[in-house]
This record gives structure tokens, C-alpha cells and sequence, in this order.
């Protein structure tokens, strides 16, 4: 199924989700539907070894099953599949399980479920392979996340960007490779691509590597359950056969991962009440759950040489105290080459300011390993992104030209001065501002930007990112006066 087809099978798709939504079936219940259909339909397409996948499942849990039956009856048999698919001991496929681990319908009526057979049923599935229901199902994760504004800080990664960073990471065969905060999986998927694209399809490795590749280099893990069951299907849909755990990176569940290769990833950028529980932290060890601990995870994470790009708020380059800390201590570990300042408006929120921050370990000692750092400024003076101009693989290429072609940062480089998008900071000038990466040098009428907004919802994220950076600033002050009182006690 090639990409083109994808597109307008997910449209067909989507087109479907709206006679249910008088039934008051949102757009995430929808996904979570699709998913529970699309894998029976996929498990009855897809062939390994000559094989088709339903092959390892019962008879009544397959897809001719529930296409078999009719209205109500089919509705109730529906209903019983989810749980027997979950349970049911007859089979063992694993992946199968964990994508219906505690499934349930949120259709009410039979007429919904026909709706939704019947338009599954009716795509040409000629010639389907995994990469075409994976484009099918991330299609469908891309359209349900910008209908649903995100809450808890938790924003699905563009695409443009996730191939950026792979582009310049340079993913390779036999490496582990992690995201400790996954989503639904697009750095994984992304990083399994390019490997494939490498590898000719894992053809140009032994049979044990490719397995090994499947089946244990991708680690990672997605805290909350219903985005877990997206992840689980992506991988799937993907070629990925071993799926990650539904765990928290920041407690004592981290302990499964094997030192990574390289990690990549966009962890929550807002802070929760609850605290880390990991006894190898050390900078964080007290924190709120949020970006810093996260921060502090990646470099605990990594093999002495691996490489990570992480997607960061602003607040992380500039918070005071932990903050300042954990920076000093990460440059001293690792070199911090590259931080890329993104534009705003690409996480389907106008005021939500984020970077890119691609280091290399070099040691679990402080060795000061961050001799300097290029900073690459593609937020001032760029158009308004949003619905109306959505973000695009063509406005990284000045980029992905500056940065090089060493994933390690070291390709050479030219400074292009205060009139310039890319610049060299040295560490000694990074510590006269207290270890300050928030560096700014283009200027930008924050208000002019903001009058080129059109679309209503821009205009509200725009508002609303205000906002949150009072509230950014408010909660940096009571941390600090919460640090002073625990001194004083």
C-alpha cells in the first residue's frame, strides 16, 4: 500500500468516525476501535513465512468471524472476542494479547460496528504490507491527536521533525536503541525505518541479527495504558515484534533497559506532583516528575559513546537551581554539541517553546566533556506555524546542512554570527551565564508573529502559551522558596 493509498484510506477511515459521533464516540475512542479491528483485519492480510498471522488464533477470534455474523448478534460476539482475545489461552501470540489487554467497546449499537466492518472491509487491501498499515494506522494517530488537545504536558512528535533527528542520529543495525517516554512510537518506528532502508530490509544481515533487531533492540516504555495499546499496535504494524513495556523510565522499572546505543526522545514537558522514585539518581533524585529527571535518565541511560536528541521546553535550559545543576553535570558527562531552538506552533499549540538537544556520553565520571556548544536558531524570524502552515521536512534542510553529516556533532562547521540562524558558544562563555542555555541572539516581535495568526485555535494556544510561561515562572519562584525553607529547616 503506498503512501498515497494510505492517505485516502485513512480519510475513508476518518470519514467514518463521524456518524458516531452522535453516539458520543470521541475521536480517541474512535482510534482505539480501529485498532482493535485493523489488527483482526491485518492478522487475516498479512502473511509471514508464507503464513497468514490469524493462523495462530482460534477460528472465532479472527476476522471472517465477526465480517460472518450480523447485527446484534455480531455486536455481542464483538464484545466477547475483546475480552477472550486477552485472556483466552488457546493461543499464544503475545502482541495480539497485550494490544486487547483490558478491551472493551465503546459502541453501544450494532449498526456502529457494521459502519465500521463494512469500511474496513471495503478498502482495497491489494498488495497490504506492514509498512502500509503502519502508514494506515499512524495516519490515523497523527488526524486523532490534532482533534484532541493534548493534556499533561504529552504532545505528538511531527513527523518532519522525528525524521530530522533521525537524518543527523544515524540509527544502525545491532545498536539499542531507547525512548523512555514513547508515545505511540515514532522515534522507534522512525529508527526501524531507516535501519530497514539500510539493511535492505535486514537482508544484508545474518538471521540472527535480524531477529535480534525485531525483537530486542528497541526498548522503551509508554507509562499510560491506552497510549501503551497504540504503541504496542504501531510497533506491530511496523515489523516490530518485541513490544515495549507499559512502565515508568522514572522509578525502579528502568532497570530492565540495557544500556542504550542511543535514545531518543519527547518525554512530557509539564511537571506532576509525584517524585521520582529511582535510587541511582542523583540531581533529580527529589523532583517533581517532568523533563529534568527525564534529562538525567538519558544520560544514566547511555552506553559511554552513545548519542541521544531530546526534545526539551525552554524551562530546561534555563531553570535555576536543579536545573542549573543537572546542565553543569550533564556537560560534564557528555558533550552537549547541538541544541536546536524549534518554532513554536508545531505541537498543535502556538505557545508551547521547545528545543532539541543532541549530546554524546563520553563518560560516567565528570570529565568536562562539553568544550562548546552550536546553537541553532530556527524559531526567530520563521512564518507562523500552525494549521493554516504546518511544519515541513523542506524548513529543516538549512539545518540538517549546518549540523553535518557526523551524528556526533563533530562535522566541520561555520559560525554565522549575530546575523546568522547558527552560532558557537564556548563553555567557559556558558558558565560566565550560569550555565544558561537559553541563548537568544535573532530578534523577533513576538506580537507581529502573533498578528499573523488566523486560525482560531492558533490564536488560543498562543494566548494560552502566555499563560503557561507566567505559570512557569510563578512555580520556578515557590521551588526556589520551598529550596530556601528546607535549607533553613
Amino acid at each position: 500500500m503506498n503512501g498515497t493509498r494510505a492517505q485516502e484510506t485513512v480519510q475513508k477511515l476518518w470519514n467514518a468516525s463521524k456518524s458516531l459521533q452522535g453516539g458520543g464516540v470521541s475521536y480517541y475512542e474512535y482510534v482505539t476501535e480501529l485498532t482493535y479491528l485493523l489488527l483482526l483485519k491485518m492478522l487475516e492480510e498479512v502473511k509471514r513465512d508464507g503464513v497468514k498471522l490469524e493462523e495462530r488464533l482460534p477460528g472465532n477470534l479472527r476476522w471472517g468471524e465477526l465480517k460472518r455474523l450480523k447485527g446484534e448478534q455480531r455486536l455481542v460476539r464483538y464484545r466477547a472476542m475483546l475480552l477472550e482475545l486477552s485472556t483466552s489461552k488457546k493461543f499464544n501470540f503475545p502482541l495480539v494479547k497485550q494490544v486487547f489487554t483490558d478491551a472493551k467497546t465503546s459502541l453501544t449499537k450494532a449498526a456502529a460496528l457494521t459502519t465500521l466492518v463494512a469500511t474496513i472491509d471495503n478498502v482495497d487491501w491489494y498488495a497490504a504490507d506492514e509498512d502500509g498499515f503502519g502508514d494506515l494506522y499512524e495516519g490515523l494517530l497523527e488526524r486523532t491527536t490534532s482533534e484532541r488537545k493534548s493534556k499533561a504536558g504529552q504532545y505528538f512528535t511531527p513527523r518532519p521533525l522525528i525524521e530530522t533527528i533521525i537524518a543527523l542520529t544515524k540509527p544502525k543495525v545491532g545498536e539499542v536503541i531507547q525512548d523512555p517516554a514513547a508515545g505511540t512510537g515514532g522515534f522507534l518506528i522512525a529508527a526501524h525505518r531507516a535501519i530497514m532502508r539500510e539493511t535492505d530490509d535486514l537482508t544484508k544481515v545474518s538471521k540472527n541479527v535480524a531477529f535480534a533487531q525485531r525483537n530486542s533492540k528497541y526498548q522503551g516504555a509508554e507509562l499510560i495504558t491506552g497510549t501503551h495499546r497504540l504503541n504496542t499496535m504501531n510497533l506491530l504494524l511496523h515489523g516490530i515484534d518485541q513490544p515495549i513495556d507499559c512502565i515508568d523510565a522514572l522509578t525502579s522499572d528502568a532497570a530492565k533497559f540495557d544500556p542504550a546505543d542511543l535514545i531518543l526522545t519527547n518525554p512530557p514537558f509539564n511537571k506532576f506532583p509525584e517524585r521520582v522514585s529511582r535510587s541511582d539518581f542523583v540531581t533529580t533524585a527529589s523532583a517533581a516528575k517532568g523533563p529534568l529527571p527525564f534529562v538525567e535518565h538519558v544520560v544514566r541511560g547511555l552506553k559511554d559513546g552513545g548519542r541521544a536528541a531530546i526534545v526539551v521546553p525552554d524551562n530546561t535550559l534555563f531553570e535555576d537551581n536543579m536545573g542549573r545543576e543537572l546542565r553543569n553535570w550533564l556537560m560534564d558527562l557528555c558533550d552537549l554539541h547541538t541544541i536546536l531552538r524549534l518554532p513554536t506552533g508545531i505541537f498543535y499549540a502556538q505557545g508551547v517553546k521547545t528545543n532539541v538537544i543532541f549530546l554524546t556520553k563520553k563518560s560516567e565520571e565528570r570529565v568536562g566533556a562539553t568544550k562548546a556548544v552550536w546553537f541553532y536558531d530556527m524559531r526567530a524570524q520563521m512564518p507562523n506555524f500552525g494549521k493554516t502552515r504546518t511544519l515541513t521536512t523542506v524548513d529543516f534542510e538549512p539545518f540538517i546542512e549546518a549540523f553535518g553529516d557526523d551524528p556526533l556533532g563533530h562535522a566541520k562547521r561555520k559560525d554565522e554570527g549575530e546575523t546568522g540562524r547558527f552560532r558557537k558558544f564556548t563553555r567557559s562563555e556558558i558558565a560566565k551565564r550560569n550555565d544558561n542555555l537559553d541563548i537568544t541572539w535573532l530578534r523577533d516581535d513576538v506580537e507581529v508573529v502573533e498578528e499573523g495568526l488566523t486560525e482560531p485555535d492558533d490564536i488560543a494556544a498562543a494566548i494560552l502559551g502566555h499563560l503557561r510561561a507566567a505559570l512557569e515562572e510563578i512555580e520556578a519562584v515557590a521551588d526556589e522558596l520551598a529550596e530556601v525553607i528546607e535549607a533553613e529547616e
